[in-house]
């Protein structure tokens, strides 16, 4: 019996020698505090106390060589996560560093932990469950919990009512008020979802019969898009609606309207697209123009290497229900790396039959037949430095624009001036300095002679160290659309986090066959304020003058923040 006795005592003895004792490590050390690898779910709790060994003491070790190890700190655990904890230093011997083991001290031991993802209990027989697995739920509780990504249920935006007055004068006299909404959204992954809600929209509250001036800013606000988008890359399904460009053909006009595709097994992307384009800087832009079609989309290769983008479909236009222009579009770009980049957009317009009036014999109409490519757009972009780049260019267009001129000083139609063959540099001189020009000689059909277009520039980023950011441009052109220049300076800074003022000025000279040679001025200031957490406040005046435009505007917003 003794002998019995003696043998139990000797194994408990053993067992509790050979046992081991849940080892921490430090993983970031701060001034009188460190932070763990585990948390909650290992077991720890607040206020219980550790102590930090030699690493020799650490895995493998038996809780009495745990015991018996040196201490070279005292913890006591004051915050916990899931899967980390935040210790206080009690005592220290020698500064903490990360990698450090941490053991409990005698007497504290671990609450006990859920069952490991990677230890499953065995079920004597199968069974099966409606609402879940009780045993996946257990161990889906015990993994580590991490915060998610920014990108995640991210909603940011302003929402506001707007008062807008209007006063013309000289043969344009006439005075006006308006209310509006305002929208600004930055939301992401709405309710968790795929759907990603972007973009900016403005719209009147109150209508006034006949026609109203068009200001600067009513057509800056149309080139604005709001949009609905849906991006899982675990889903074949890619959509989105409002107001949007194609995101794999950008060169098509921005249309109010929508679009929806399947990813198929190969990576290809096909699908349809249809609404109206409301963009008044569209080439051939009309209000009640419709466009829908389909399109197909493949991309292979890597941003870090070589990369291809390539786009091709068909589409038909209408103004009002009356079709218009039939035509394919392919838009592709090649890149390598950041260094050489090759891009090429292109419509070509199926053949059609135009008739028209005759004047010499109105019983004989003249009938035209049109086809082949309608525009075409080619650049190709080398980037040997992070702050300089080189591009070669060249478009066509063909036929008469019918975007609104206002806008050339603006900076939003300089794709549109520069026809025919052209090159430019953008380079930062110094820091926040910044210089760039376009230079291009253009040779159309119809022309009597070839004709030079230039544009300079420069942008600095922080002027005289006072944080104002500043562009100034000069263009001269000769294109279809006319000929002339303009001269445009912005500045804009960053007062204090919560107000923003900018400033837009410019000066514009245009002669063209399509439209009364002018010479206008405008000039815009804008200010922004949030003080407070759901309010922001923003006022701006436009002036304007130039041909038989000469008016006042008075912009005052209010709204809310979220």
């Amino acid at each position: 019996m003794l002998v019995a006795l003696l043998l139990l005592a000797g194994a408990s003895a053993a067992q509790q020698t050979g046992e081991t004792s849940p080892v921490f490590h430090v993983k970031y050390v701060a001034e009188g505090a460190v932070y763990l690898d585990a948390g909650r779910n290992a077991g720890l709790a607040e206020h219980q106390v550790l102590k930090i060994v030699p690493a020799a003491a650490g895995e493998g070790a038996s809780r009495g060589e745990q015991l018996q190890a040196e201490e070279i700190a005292t913890l006591e655990v004051s915050a916990l996560a899931d899967a980390s904890a935040v210790c206080e230093i009690v005592t220290t011997t020698r500064p903490l560093r990360a990698g450090d083991v941490a053991i409990l001290q005698p007497g504290t031991q671990a609450a006990a932990a859920p069952a490991s993802a990677g230890t499953a209990r065995p079920y004597l027989q199968v069974l099966s469950f409606t609402t879940g697995d009780p045993l996946d739920e257990e161990v889906r509780e015990a993994l580590p919990r991490q915060r998610p990504l920014p990108e995640i249920n991210r909603a940011r935006g302003r929402i506001g009512v707007e008062y807008s007055s209007v006063y013309g004068r000289g043969s344009t006299a006439a005075s006006n008020s308006e209310v509006g909404l305002v929208l600004r959204a930055d939301m992401t992954r709405l309710g968790g979802s795929y759907w990603n809600f972007n973009g900016y929209w403005r719209g009147r509250l109150n209508h006034h019969a006949g026609a109203q001036p068009q200001t600067i800013n009513d057509l800056i606000n149309r080139t604005y898009q709001l949009n609905l988008v849906y991006n899982n890359s675990y889903s074949s399904l890619v959509a989105g609606a409002g107001r949007l460009y194609l995101p794999w053909a950008s060169s098509l006009d921005a249309i109010d309207g929508g679009y929806a595709g399947l990813r198929t097994f190969n990576g290809m992307i096909v699908g349809a697209f249809a609404g109206s384009t409301p963009d008044p800087t569209s080439w051939d832009y009309q209000p009640d123009r419709r466009i829908g079609g389909v399109f197909v989309n493949l991309e292979r290769g890597r941003f870090e290497g070589l990369h291809l983008i390539s786009t091709g479909g068909m589409a038909i236009s209408t103004i009002g229900w009356r079709a218009e222009r039939q035509f394919g579009f392919a838009e592709n770009t090649l890149s390598y790396k950041r260094w050489v980049t090759l891009y090429h957009s292109m419509q070509a317009d199926l053949p059609h039959t135009y008739t028209a009036a005759n004047p010499a014999n109105p019983a004989t109409p003249i009938a035209t037949t049109y086809g082949g490519i309608n525009r075409s757009y080619l650049t190709l972009r080398f980037q040997p430095h992070p702050r300089l780049a080189f591009d070669l260019n060249h478009s066509y267009f063909r036929g008469m624009p019918t975007f609104d001129p206002v806008l050339i000083g603006t900076g939003l139609l300089d794709k549109y001036l520069f026809q025919g063959l052209s090159g430019g540099v953008r380079a930062e001189v110094v820091r926040h300095v910044t210089l760039y020009t376009s230079i291009g000689r253009s040779d159309r059909t119809g022309d009597t002679k070839p004709s030079w277009n230039q544009m300079y520039g420069i942008t600095l980023g922080n002027v005289l160290n006072t944080a104002w950011r500043a562009d100034v441009r000069y263009s001269r052109f000769d294109s279809v659309i006319g000929q002339g220049s303009y001269e445009s300076l912005s500045l804009s800074r960053q007062l204090r986090e919560d107000l923003r003022w900018e400033v837009q000025a410019g000066l514009q000279r245009m002669n063209s066959l399509n439209a009364t040679s002018s010479t206008s001025h405008f000039a815009t200031t804008q200010m922004e304020w949030a003080p407070g957490r759901h309010l922001f406040l923003q006022g701006g005046f436009t002036w304007q003058r130039g041909g038989l435009v000469n008016y006042d505007q008075l912009l005052f917003v209010v709204g809310e923040r979220f």
